[in-house]
């Protein structure tokens, strides 16, 4: 089901077990751009960049992963390198390139080495990495914390379980929530918990089969850029020299200022070093 507003177009697609929501801005002859949000948020944390590539006339898709957003709870196990695949086999998109923040880029990478057909190139923002398990003591507390805050229940419960998510992956470890830009908590504040109520249902009802890539990045021939903040914790650090040290094509920029939001915390800073890099293709 598609439904057309002037260069824009909305639609779903079934996927295996589901259904993903997706938007696609309609564009020139370049490369098809993917942008894969961050686990715990929706299509919507690309809002700034959707619309300013749509504007210089880039080809341009966003869609909410299984488990977010208006696509599907997650029912049973999935894999979200075969969504990403499902997705754009019925758009008809024949390479891609795939700009992913943290889940979004562990999606890319998986992605890369599964349909490697499908990939021109990976911009990989604090990117997870399949394989790559979280050892930082700060987010191995506040994920305990999230555990134990489902088990409370009701509003409460949802209100702490999100706010040990903003720790982890909005504040990040150097900083107090104070020290923080108090809007931008508060939109992925609202995100965060609509995806929680949204999606209740799912947690825990299937699980992700990922490619493990930590031990296959010496395949990802493809043009990478790998961008982290300076602020962001010690695993998404190691993940990003990982894919550097071990992807022939792949270059890390660190961003000074910034933790693990980096295109909502520094979009200027972001969309420098992405334009940079699209025009080097």
């Amino acid at each position: 089901m598609t439904e057309a507003h002037g260069t824009m177009t909305t639609g779903t697609v079934s996927v295996e077990g589901g259904r993903l929501s997706y938007e696609v801005a309609q564009g020139g002859s370049g490369p098809t751009l993917v942008l894969l949000h961050g686990g715990m948020l929706d299509r919507h944390s690309w809002d700034e960049q959707f619309a300013r590539l749509a504007a210089r006339g880039h080809h341009v898709v966003r869609y909410d992963a299984r488990g977010h957003g208006h696509s599907s709870t997650v029912t049973g196990d999935y894999a979200h390198q075969d969504d990403l695949r499902a997705l754009l086999a019925h758009l008809a998109v024949p390479r891609a390139v795939l700009v992913g923040l943290s889940l979004g880029a562990r999606t890319a990478l998986d992605a890369a080495l599964a349909h490697p057909e499908y990939v021109a190139a990976l911009v990989l923002t604090a990117p997870g990495v399949s394989g790559r398990p979280f050892t930082d003591p700060f987010v191995t507390h506040h994920a305990e914390q999230q555990i134990a805050a489902l088990g409370t229940g009701g509003a409460a419960g949802v209100e702490l379980f999100v706010e040990h998510f903003l720790r982890m992956w909005v504040d990040g470890p150097h900083r107090s929530p104070t020290e923080v830009d108090g809007a931008l908590r508060e939109r992925l504040r609202a995100c965060a918990t609509a995806n929680v109520l949204r999606h209740a249902a799912g947690l825990g009802a299937g699980l992700p089969r990922e490619v493990g890539a930590a031990d296959r990045l010496g395949e990802v021939a493809v043009p990478t850029l790998v961008l982290t903040g300076d602020l962001d914790g010690s695993d998404i650090l190691a993940n990003a020299h990982a894919v550097a040290a071990a992807a022939p094509n792949a270059r890390h920029r660190v961003l000074p200022g910034a933790a693990h939001m980096i295109p909502l915390e520094c979009p200027d800073l972001f969309e420098h070093e992405l334009d940079t890099f699209l025009a080097a293709l």
